[in-house]
């Protein structure tokens, strides 16, 4: 690859660069994690693995561990089933952000839709303003999906006139929404 790129005398073919970096870097991606499960393995803390990675323990642990579910002993799975939850989390969060809670509503479960009142909402966006001003629209990049637990998690980035912020929508199993937050970005 190194040689296709450096070669003066002929064009690479761009197309097939793209499909070779993209097979090193799964490859890449292999053996990061194998080096990490041996880390592991060796005694060394996710504290130390984040600190190399430039990432938190937490992100580490989250990108990396395999948890154990304490209610059966079981590896606990990471797979993402909901297919369609960054579209789903992006509408909720439009709906909740401009005030139309009628559309919101039907996609909460039954505990957020009874703690999440016109006046909670309210409070919350009260206090985002408070910190980073009015918010401006959605920020550059793609919502990130993941699981943890038992539920499937959204991220999705917002722009403030003072500063940028997250959104975080998690579904249940019944793939209603179980939680609203607008968070600091950096919040792992």
């Amino acid at each position: 690859m190194a040689e296709a790129l450096s070669s003066p005398l002929r064009t690479p073919a761009y197309l097939d660069l793209v499909r070779r970096s993209r097979e090193v870097d799964h490859v890449a991606g292999q053996v990061l994690k194998l080096c990490v499960q041996q880390a592991r393995d060796a005694g060394h803390t996710w504290q130390e693995i984040g600190d190399l990675l430039g990432v938190t323990r937490q992100a580490a642990f989250q990108r990396f561990g395999k948890p154990t579910d304490p209610r059966t002993g079981e590896p606990m799975d990471k797979t993402v089933t909901m297919t369609d939850a960054a579209e789903r989390a992006r509408a909720i969060v439009t709906d909740v952000l401009e005030g139309r809670m009628d559309r919101a509503r039907p996609s909460f479960n039954a505990e957020v839709l009874k703690a999440f009142t016109d006046e909670v909402r309210a409070d919350g966006l009260a206090t985002v303003t408070g910190l980073v001003g009015a918010f401006e629209g959605f920020g550059e990049g793609e919502p990130f999906v993941r699981r943890i637990g038992d539920h499937t998690v959204v991220d999705i980035p917002l722009c403030y006139e003072a500063g940028d912020m997250k959104a975080r929508v998690a579904f249940d199993t019944d793939e209603k929404a179980a939680g609203i937050f607008i968070l600091a970005p950096e919040t792992p």
